[in-house]
């Protein structure tokens, strides 16, 4: 009879074990995301992180949920879903573009933090260092190759004599970028002039400024601009100007060309230092990531409407 009974305890004890496992395995990660504005470039980012997840066994709706929030490019937009997002108590933060990191990492300091889409989270005010951060706060940058991005233009423009550099004033990111590019335009040789919006309704009359003072156009990986490529090249493609840009997205917009990163990636591969968050790695000690490759993109459209011939080495 007692050992009946100790059979039945140890069967119950594993059961109850079991159990508590099972529903440790089976505890659901809650994600809040937060993106400042819809644009080709960071609609690839959140897809990327959450094709990333899936690939590394969190999938929606079973074992993660995400709540995802669109602030349509509005600063008090952000602030109010971080606020939204640390009071539904998210296990973690997914944000995408400097605006939407800086609306949250100035809300919490407990909260793990993982950004994608900014440029330089130093520079941001995010982490104490790219190489250790030793915040809350950690991810991807989508640093492009400024200087590769001038010589690109160079080349393509050979005739080019001034540059006119259009990105948006209040941008954290754009700023840094453009004082890579300017950097890059007094070694060539090529002059350039500012031309600086501060919001969208800006950007049409502000392009079109530049019609006549410039022979090429250079804009950054800029949210504002981004999301008004269609409106940017309203005004460059007639007046026959070439817009070489930050992005891929941008080139879809009517930009002429780039030489930059793939957004996609650069999700996943801020959802593999998620993952490593989710299982307890601390943000303070996990430096910033770059992508290590860069693509040549273009748009044949505007390429014709340009008369602009690429090199046949950048096609192959």
């Amino acid at each position: 009879m007692k050992k009946l009974v100790k059979a039945a305890m140890i069967l119950a004890a594993l059961s109850a074990a079991s159990t508590a496992f099972a529903a440790k395995k089976q505890k659901q990660v809650k994600i809040g995301a937060i993106q400042l504005v819809e644009h080709p470039a960071l609609d690839a980012s959140y897809k990327g992180f959450v094709d990333g997840l899936k690939e590394l066994g969190y999938v929606e709706g079973q074992n993660v949920k995400i709540i995802y929030e669109n602030a349509q490019g509005e600063q008090a937009n952000c602030v109010t879903i971080a606020d939204k997002l640390i009071s539904q108590r998210c296990d973690l933060i997914f944000a995408i573009a400097t605006p939407a990191a800086q609306a949250v990492a100035n809300k919490t300091e407990t909260i793990p933090v993982l950004v994608t889409a900014v440029t330089d989270p130093k520079t941001a005010g995010l982490v104490e260092s790219n190489e250790m951060p030793g915040t809350n706060v950690t991810g991807t940058s989508d640093l492009t190759p400024c200087a590769a991005q001038i010589q690109l233009l160079k080349r393509l423009i050979p005739n080019a004599k001034t540059v006119g550099m259009l990105y948006c004033s209040s941008e954290e990111n754009s700023r840094f970028q453009i004082n890579l590019a300017k950097k890059e335009c007094d070694r060539l040789g090529l002059k350039y002039v500012d031309a600086t919006v501060s919001n969208t309704n800006e950007v049409q009359q502000v392009v079109q400024s530049l019609v006549g003072k410039v022979d090429a156009i250079y804009t950054p990986t800029d949210n504002m601009i981004a999301s008004t490529m269609a409106t940017v090249s309203l005004v460059t493609i007639p007046a026959k100007i070439p817009t070489i840009v930050g992005e891929d997205g941008m080139c879809q917009g009517g930009g002429l060309a780039t030489y930059g990163i793939n957004y996609y990636e650069l999700g996943k591969q801020t959802a593999k230092m998620a993952v490593e968050v989710i299982n307890g790695k601390k943000p303070a000690s996990m430096p910033i990531q770059y992508l290590s490759t860069c693509d040549f993109t273009y748009n044949k459209d505007t390429v014709k409407a340009l008369g602009i011939e690429i090199p046949a080495d950048l096609l192959k």
